[in-house]
C-alpha cells in the first residue's frame, strides 16, 4: 500500500501542527509559573508592608500619648505649666 505525495504532505502538516501545539503549551505553563511565583513575592511583600504598618500606627499611639507629649514640651522644648500669678485672662 504506498502513500500518495498528497497524504506525506498532509501528514508531515499534522506533525508540524503538533509540535506547534506542544511548544505552545510548554509556554503557557512556563508563563504560569513565572506569574504564579511573581504573585507569591508581592503577597509576601504585602505581609510585611502590613506588619510595618501596624508596627508604625503603635508607634505613632505610643507617641501621641498625653505623658509622652508631656515629657517632650518639658525637656526639649524647655515648657513648664504657668504658675497661677503667670496667667494672663484677656477679654475684648
Amino acid at each position: 500500500m504506498s502513500v500518495s505525495v498528497s497524504g506525506k504532505v498532509l501528514f508531515s502538516l499534522l506533525v508540524l501542527a503538533v509540535l506547534i501545539s506542544a511548544i505552545g503549551v510548554v509556554y503557557s505553563k512556563y508563563l504560569s509559573r513565572k506569574h504564579f511565583v511573581a504573585l507569591q513575592e508581592l503577597q509576601a511583600e504585602q505581609e510585611r508592608i502590613g506588619v510595618d504598618w501596624g508596627r508604625l500606627q503603635l508607634e505613632e499611639s505610643t507617641l501621641a500619648t498625653h505623658s509622652v507629649v508631656e515629657r517632650k514640651a518639658r525637656d526639649g522644648l524647655k515648657m513648664h505649666l504657668p504658675d497661677f500669678t503667670e496667667i494672663v485672662v484677656i477679654k475684648h
